[in-house]
């Protein structure tokens, strides 16, 4: 792949980085999670011990991203440090994971908090929130299609919604009268076997979406000294938001409303302000989730296209429609196989879990990866010059990389089917590769 000298131009500050990486990380997965959260910790302590765990990770996660994003300034993000630590084997296995089981999962989870807090406003009857979660996949790939997104300024009108409806939760918590009986004390629930892995597994799920700052490392203004300003700014922000409302949940609706709850911002707004409360909170996080989905299926099917040019056996995803700017056939599969995981997770009974079960373990391999590919690349490359080194080297990336394998074993020893279904795909895609490599060993050269 080479030919063009063309480079994204540098012209994203320090401030700019921070708001893409607070934007995409502070999504609608904050009004969702903590209820699950909730249900594993067994009581407040444990609770907000976990986010602040959370962003402790995520923190260790970002100087290893930032060393990698400073040396190896790339607009391919992951797939280019997987690339250059394992080969084009691995980065494909990780492209066919985005398509099938990352950014189509990821899409689903966003469609199904969309559908709970939709159901808040108007129920479609027992199941409201799957059926919702499939219509907004079907309109936003339509209007991908015929070509129709946000404006940039939309965009950061409706980002800063999300972080405000943060901010108003909060608020809400505040100007409650009294705090909810036994709100800051244990639950008598006994942690089940399991909880604390799949506590983190909902927790750091939550914090996901940092490490896509090292898609923007290529247009950062001095690169070299500022990416790792830019993503430890951002993980103690969005940490501190993250302490702040789970704190008010705690203290609206206590340890045991939080676990009971589908829609725990709707239900604290409903106490602290009543039913037009918690109508106005359901609204901003709908709004907030479908922002966040067109944003993922924007970039989703950009990614498979990417897929589809460079790997011949999957080029109809390549196809680029000039009438209408968009890449046809990549955001038709792509929402196809949303609506197929909207459908599985329907069948489970419980949807939202049912994906994260299914996203989890692939997504922690991953990472698991991307957190070997800085040992492999300093063994590769002793004389690349690094404008920023992991402190404490190699204990801190060490540290990240036990902490993605027991993330990774939690979440195939404590989920339920999904995560064997998500395994499944990404099996698929190895054999699928061997295949079309065994008859197509022309074509896939580059991937031998």
């Amino acid at each position: 792949m080479g030919g063009s000298n063309v480079a994204p131009s540098r012209t994203l500050s320090v401030t700019d980085a921070m708001a893409i990486i607070v934007g995409i990380v502070i999504g609608a997965g904050i009004f969702r999670t903590p209820s699950l959260v909730a249900a594993n910790a067994g009581d407040s302590r444990t609770l907000l011990l976990a986010w602040t765990l959370g962003g402790a990770i995520s923190l260790v996660g970002a100087l290893c991203y930032a060393e990698l994003a400073t040396t190896y300034q790339h607009a391919g993000g992951d797939y280019h440090f997987l690339t250059r630590a394992f080969g084009n084997r691995l980065s494909f296995l990780f492209a066919w994971a985005r398509l099938s089981v990352i950014q189509t999962g990821s899409i689903a989870l966003l469609a199904f908090i969309f559908g709970d807090y939709a159901s808040q406003l108007l129920s479609l009857g027992p199941h409201s929130s799957p059926l919702y979660a499939g219509l907004v996949v079907i309109l936003l790939t339509a209007l991908n299609i015929l070509g129709v997104r946000q404006g940039k300024r939309v965009q950061n009108l409706l980002t800063t919604l999300e972080v405000l409806g943060v901010l108003v939760v909060i608020a809400a918590a505040l100007a409650a009268n009294t705090p909810s009986p036994g709100a800051l004390t244990a639950a008598t629930s006994a942690p089940r076997p399991g909880s604390l892995g799949m506590m983190m597994v909902f927790v750091l799920l939550t914090y996901g979406g940092w490490n896509e700052a090292a898609y923007v490392s290529a247009e950062l203004r001095g690169a070299r000294r500022n990416m790792a300003r830019a993503l430890i700014w951002s993980i103690l922000l969005i940490t501190s938001l993250y302490l702040l409302i789970n704190w008010a949940y705690l203290r609206g609706l206590g340890i045991d409303g939080m676990s009971g709850s589908e829609a725990v911002a709707a239900d604290l707004m409903r106490r602290a302000a009543g039913e037009r409360g918690a109508q106005l909170v359901s609204l901003m996080v709908a709004v907030s989730s479908i922002t966040s989905a067109n944003a993922t299926v924007f970039t989703g099917a950009r990614t498979n296209f990417a897929l589809g040019r460079d790997f011949a056996p999957l080029a109809f995803l390549g196809r680029w429609d000039k009438k209408a700017d968009t890449p046809f056939n990549a955001l038709l599969v792509q929402g196809a196989i949303t609506l197929l995981l909207i459908l599985f997770g329907a069948l489970t009974r419980n949807g939202f879990e049912t994906i994260v079960d299914y996203t989890a373990p692939v997504f922690w391999l991953f990472f698991l990866l991307a957190g070997a590919s800085l040992f492999v690349l300093r063994a590769k490359d002793p004389e690349t010059k690094r404008p920023f080194r992991v402190p404490f080297y190699p204990v801190t990336p060490l540290l990240f990389c036990v902490t993605c394998s027991f993330l990774l074993y939690s979440s195939l020893a404590y989920t339920g089917v999904g995560a064997l279904v998500g395994v499944a795909v990404l099996g698929a895609g190895a054999l699928f590769f061997q295949l079309a490599r065994s008859f197509s060993s022309e074509q896939t050269a580059d991937y031998s």
